[in-house]
């Protein structure tokens, strides 16, 4: 079967990439391995943090771009896909500063309040330390922004096959390039692999990558005590002083947000044990998942500790956590989102669509940088 362009993985990424090429005319089959809304990869779960809290312009640049491709995207859907309810970010003051000045050189609004003002605000919060508030952030519809993807790439032509794993991808010259399935083989001009976790062993040496670590990382839910209490988005970050005790027991950053329906998520931050995709235990590290009842115990007031309800999600990480968007001969790749990747996935699409047409992605995001 002839395409123009053939996707291998469809959770947002390659969702994303098939919506962008399909509007723009390609014809597009997008190939995903698993059901329509497995719980395997990276992409599912009701919400992700709107987190605009970056001081780096190229991160910057694809956040800008992508709250206007949700908007697009969402009066296509015809259903919001951002509550923007807020981002409040407190410890480690210096890297808030840092971001503070990088939102005023944009004009983005973020300011900093007192930690007594900020638990004034959020009473099911507590606070060590200013927090710099972000309005323009929040919180991502992630199930349904998903959703909206895949039906909205679909009107504009895209064919998304579930069930459908790639048996082998071969490269046939600079513009032809065949792909595999139990059932078909596609040849197209252009193949984009967006396969999460599994980029390495679907790419199987085609394209040289910085280092892939897939982890699995266990965040959770916690049932609020009270309906009433207003739930930022919010990133919390220990202070860098090692001495501070407040912190001592702490794996990584936390970051969270309330998920309508299902209580507020916490989390560490790619502290997950490495992990092969294929065989995932789904379980919690009993010492991460004690830490985090404890981070509720003392900094979320407004939450039952003893209601956690662990979620199992996956992480590609590259060695300095930025994405690869890269180009190797008619093979396209977009990995290594690192944890923090979906609050772009629009932008990350357009970038892909661009890669396949033959721009570049800026500098930061190439294999080799």
């Amino acid at each position: 079967m002839q395409v123009d362009v053939v996707v291998v993985g469809g959770g947002a990424m390659g969702s994303a990439a098939a919506w962008q090429l399909a509007r723009a005319g390609r014809s597009v089959v997008l190939l995903e391995q698993f059901e329509a809304g497995h719980h395997i990869g990276a992409s599912h779960g009701a919400t992700r943090n709107f987190n605009t809290a970056y001081a780096e312009a190229d991160y910057l640049d694809l956040l800008a771009e992508s709250k206007t491709l949700w908007d697009e995207l969402a009066a296509e859907h015809g259903a919001p896909l951002l509550d923007m309810v807020g981002l409040a970010n407190h410890g480690n003051l210096p890297r808030l500063e840092l971001i503070r000045d990088a939102h005023q050189e944009r004009g983005i609004e973020s300011y900093f309040i007192s930690a007594d003002e900020a638990a004034n605000r959020w009473r099911g919060m507590n606070f060590a330390t200013d927090v710099l508030f972000v309005p323009g952030s929040g919180r991502i519809r992630s199930a349904d922004a998903l959703v909206a993807l895949r039906e909205s790439a679909e009107a504009h032509g895209a064919v998304f096959k579930y069930s459908t794993p790639v048996r082998d991808i071969r490269i046939d010259g600079a513009e032809t390039v065949v792909v595999v399935t139990e059932e078909t083989e596609y040849t197209a001009t252009r193949v984009v692999v967006t396969a999460g976790a599994w980029t390495t062993k679907v790419l199987n040496g085609l394209a040289k990558l910085p280092a892939l670590v897939v982890t699995q990382e266990q965040p959770a839910h916690f049932t609020a005590t009270d309906n009433t209490l207003v739930w930022p988005s919010f990133n919390h970050n220990p202070d860098p002083d090692p001495n501070n005790e407040l912190y001592e027991y702490w794996f990584s950053p936390v970051y969270g947000m309330l998920t309508p329906g299902e209580g507020v998520k916490a989390g560490w931050h790619g502290v997950g044990p490495v992990m092969d995709p294929d065989h995932r235990t789904f379980e919690p590290i009993p010492q991460q998942l004690e830490a985090l009842v404890r981070y509720a115990e003392e900094w979320l007031p407004g939450v039952d500790p003893s209601t956690a309800v662990p979620i199992s999600c996956t992480y590609t990480t590259t060695p300095n956590e930025d994405f690869v968007l890269d180009r190797f001969g008619p093979l396209v790749v977009g990995a290594g989102f690192s944890g923090h990747g979906f609050k772009f996935t629009p932008a990350i699409g357009r970038v892909l669509k661009d890669i396949v047409d033959g721009g570049v992605a800026p500098e930061r995001f190439l294999a080799e940088r």
